[in-house]
């Protein structure tokens, strides 16, 4: 495994495509060569991928989203497709679970997979996911590697501190290569 490079033209984007890369540094390679910053992680890196190979430079899809207007929100209204999370959603939510509410990922995710279903099973859908993360079982989305290293370094070492996990995660992602946990990752605690 080599040593990550600098993110610069003169990467193939095979090689910048192994590596790791904070967001902050493709949106400072963006805005240096002229991409469009905007967008997730994701979408941005495949805009410099692209970029580097071709040295063509690709616009931002942007997503066409129609403003809803719902009069009234109860147990029995129907999800909306292209669900938008709004303020009047958020007081119908902490109206019906209570003030620790809050749109999660995971059930912002669900909201907007299940347009026609009722919000009262949104609300059971809700319950659910929050009981499930109490028991550590909900999956992390691939664009949050240093939350899915940090859960499997800990499932892994118990007793080590997350000062360490974090050394461990630094160590992993100045590598070329996948940034999941390894055990031979300790390695950089002497």
């Amino acid at each position: 495994m080599s040593i990550r490079p600098e993110l610069n033209t003169k990467l193939d984007a095979k090689t910048f495509r192994s590596f790791y890369y904070l967001k902050e540094e493709l949106v400072g390679f963006c805005r240096t060569f002229g991409l469009p910053p905007a967008g997730a992680k994701e979408d941005i890196s495949d805009r410099i991928a692209h970029y580097l190979d071709t040295g063509e430079i690709l616009p931002v899809k942007l997503i066409s989203r129609t403003k809803q207007d719902i009069k009234t929100i109860n147990l029995n209204t129907q999800i909306e497709p292209d669900f938008i999370c709004s303020e009047q959603h958020r007081a119908f939510f902490k109206s019906q679970i209570g003030d620790s509410f809050s749109f999660n990922v995971i059930f912002q995710k669900w909201l907007k997979g299940n347009a026609g279903k009722t919000y009262s099973q949104a609300i059971e859908a809700y319950r659910q996911i929050v009981e499930d993360k109490k028991k550590g079982k909900t999956e992390i989305d691939k664009q949050f590697e240093y939350n899915t290293y940090i859960r499997d370094f800990f499932s892994d070492n118990h007793g080590k501190t997350l000062k360490e996990g974090i050394a461990c995660w630094k160590y992993k992602k100045s590598l070329q290569g996948h940034n999941c946990y390894e055990k031979s990752d300790l390695i950089v605690l002497g």
